[in-house]
């Protein structure tokens, strides 16, 4: 069993910052690529930024400039740092990772259950 759980979500003014945790727990060999996807209402799900396990990086235009992906690979964690934040920013921020479970495994999807982020102008 493989469980992502989000956290760090909340309300905050814009201009405003807010840090997600996304932390990997359960039966896993090794993590690929983890990343942040959001959905904002009536629209389609987008990712928002990626980092494979070696460090490297890639940001929505959105975003660049603004938001910094990283992880801790020994706690199984990624972080998304969001500052100057903007209405537009406002969504239920998803994490995603793709992982093995054993040695032989090839990489599978694996998604939290969404936190949600509120931005009021």
């Amino acid at each position: 069993q493989v469980q992502l759980v989000e956290s760090g979500g909340g309300l905050v003014q814009a201009g405003g910052s807010l840090r997600l945790s996304c932390a990997a727990s359960g039966s896993i060999f090794s993590i690929n690529v983890m990343r942040w996807y959001r959905q904002a209402p009536g629209k389609q799900r987008e990712l928002v930024a990626a980092i494979t396990s070696g460090g490297s990086t890639n940001y929505a235009d959105s975003v660049k400039g603004r938001f910094t992906i990283s992880r801790d690979n020994a706690k199984k964690t990624v972080y998304l740092q969001m500052n100057s934040l903007k209405p537009e920013d406002a969504a239920n921020y998803y994490c995603n990772a793709a992982l093995r479970r054993w040695p032989a495994d090839y990489d599978r999807d694996y998604w939290g259950q969404g936190t949600q982020v509120t931005v009021s102008s």
